[in-house]
């Protein structure tokens, strides 16, 4: 998702988006519904998700959906009930299971956890498909993509222009599905079936069209191991730009932007940016993880989000300061830092946004140099609360950590960020970036073809760390992650001798070592216990941690939050 660094602007964006569906009443969707990543069903333990094919129509003047999908599953221990979720304002109608019809009564959907007797036990490694028929009026975003939904617009010119966005929520928003991150399967084959003069963008490979003879068309993909709230719709009168990436790494890259007519300029300024970011990525990171499939971008009406090999792109084609669509580059982060690597929990929600986060500074470097790196850096420092911890070490639904921990949403990307930046200058560039690819990859030597996606938490990353750099860092983690406040950094001076002491959160050891500049020179100080001492002839001035390589707390920063918090209230008064 994009990042909140500048939420105020983004979304006075949002808002003025040209001719967005208004907010209306609509039936309220279930606490179940509401938030994706809950806690599993004993009968969704049971299944593994194998495959989907998912057929929808889409009907923008009633602003209706029609579906009909066909799940596929493996039983990994005996199973008489199938539990999947799906918003109950999306009646079903009619339910196969193995191709036979069941009765009315064998499904039940009252909070949007449908469960569905099969009139028989599936054994263990036995196979199960349910193919389930459906329609309704699918709940509207009331503030895309934060705050998820469908999102009916109109283009600049009166036509329909339709999309979907369902992160915090889930893939139960418009399709019936296990909705937890570790339940992707292998394939989803999708058939989309849209109005005459309306094409249809979405997930993985194009597959051809049908058009009926009353001018509908049905557009089909099909994507191979698809993150859940990855899966999107995508509707309106688009029009395509198209080209080929020759990698480093020997493959062939088909490109794709789906834009709106007459923005024909912006769109190839834009375009222009994927070549160079992809060169970035596959230079720094490793290859791009679905390279046999399409590297795909597509103009919504909302701001934007990683749905995967088809992001979507609100931001109007800004400008920034850095030289890229710092929207562009965020979204795209997320093809290596949340669908090639996905969070096994929303626990660990900042292993998306965090890593995406620092993306760019890094980005900056790569294109113009040091300058970017440091204002970029410099910029989202300010950003970070350090109310809450990064992870609770406990099962959590992205609600939980997006909205309901005090300033954890916004910190998963700033204070994530940071604390990889802290961690590069600590153990060198070879040894993180390594730890990096072992994340993503599960080697340091990824190519096309020698790697699978990879399910990571926390811990995983901390063990590669210490793989790769040789050492321990569990308490780098367990200071910035697993903690909510920064470290302090006390200076005491006693006639010419300066002394330095770390003071982490409830007492942790914190044995950062510290760079101090004493006039010209620098000296380091290994701070093994924490603290650490030298000797300034009188005069001479000392400042800690010259470079800002290592978070920690600020007199600074807090002052400015405090100054810009009250601002924020005294306009909020008047």
């Amino acid at each position: 998702m994009i990042a909140r660094l500048a939420a105020a602007s983004l979304l006075a964006l949002a808002a003025t988006t040209p001719a967005l569906a208004a907010e209306k009443d609509q039936p309220p969707i279930t606490a179940q519904t509401a938030s994706s990543g809950g806690p599993l069903a004993p009968e969704q333990k049971a299944v593994r998700f194998d495959t989907a094919d998912l057929s929808f129509e889409v009907f923008p003047d009633r602003e209706a959906i029609a579906g009909v999908a066909t799940l596929n599953f493996t039983a990994e221990s005996p199973v008489s009930r199938l539990v999947i979720d799906l918003d109950r304002n999306l009646p079903v109608s009619a339910i196969a299971i193995d191709g036979k019809p069941l009765a009315k009564g064998a499904w039940s959907n009252p909070e949007g956890r449908m469960t569905i007797e099969l009139g028989k036990t599936v054994p263990t490694g036995g196979k199960v498909s349910a193919r389930i028929t459906y329609a309704g009026t699918p709940h509207v975003a009331v503030r895309a993509p934060w705050d998820g939904g469908f999102v009916w617009a109109k283009t600049p010119g009166g036509q329909p222009w339709v999309a979907t966005a369902v992160q915090m929520e889930g893939c139960d928003m418009f399709w019936p599905c296990i909705d937890y991150p570790t339940y992707e399967p292998d394939r989803i084959d999708l058939h989309i079936t849209v109005p005459a003069g309306l094409v249809a963008p979405s997930n993985g490979v194009f597959k051809g069209k049908q058009t009926l003879p009353d001018g509908r068309t049905t557009w089909n993909w099909s994507v191979k191991h698809p993150t859940l709230y990855g899966i999107a719709l995508n509707v309106g009168p688009y029009e395509q730009i198209s080209d080929t990436y020759k990698s480093r790494f020997g493959n062939e890259i088909p490109m794709f932007y789906w834009y709106l007519p007459g923005e024909e300029q912006q769109a190839k300024e834009l375009f222009a940016e994927f070549p160079k970011t992809l060169d970035f990525f596959e230079s720094v990171i490793g290859p791009y993880p679905f390279g046999d499939q399409k590297l795909g971008v597509v103009e919504t009406p909302h701001k934007g989000m990683e749905h995967m090999t088809i992001n979507a792109y609100g931001n109007e084609y800004a400008k920034s300061p850095y030289g890229f669509d710092n929207l562009f580059q965020h979204e795209f982060s997320h093809e290596w830092f949340a669908n090639q690597m996905t969070a096994a929990n929303w626990d660990d929600f900042w292993l998306h946004e965090g890593f995406a986060a620092y993306m760019q500074p890094l980005y900056g470097d790569w294109l113009d140099g040091e300058w970017a790196y440091t204002g970029m850096l410099a910029q989202s420092r300010q950003g970070i609360s350090a109310e809450a911890p990064l992870v609770r070490g406990k099962p959590q639904t992205a609600e939980d950590v997006y909205v309901r921990d005090p300033g954890r949403g916004g910190d998963i990307y700033t204070k994530g960020a940071w604390t990889l930046h802290t961690l590069r200058n600590l153990i060198g560039d070879k040894a993180f970036f390594d730890a990096v690819r072992l994340l993503v990859y599960d080697r340091t030597d990824p190519k096309p073809g020698n790697y699978q996606q990879t399910s990571r938490a926390t811990p995983d990353f901390v063990r590669f760390v210490k793989q790769t750099s040789g050492t321990d860092y569990q308490w780098l983690f367990d200071v910035y992650i697993y903690d909510a406040a920064l470290p302090e950094l006390v200076e005491t001076r006693a006639g010419d001798k300066v002394t330095f002491t770390w003071q982490a959160p409830h007492g942790k050891p914190f044995p950062m070592p510290l760079e101090v500049r004493v006039g010209d020179t620098i000296e380091t100080l290994p701070m093994t216990d924490g603290t650490g001492s030298l000797t300034v002839p009188a005069g001479v001035h000392v400042l800690a941690d010259p470079g800002a390589k290592i978070l920690k707390q600020s007199d600074t920063v807090d002052a400015f939050r405090a100054w810009r918090n009250a601002q924020m209230e005294k306009r909020k008064a008047d």
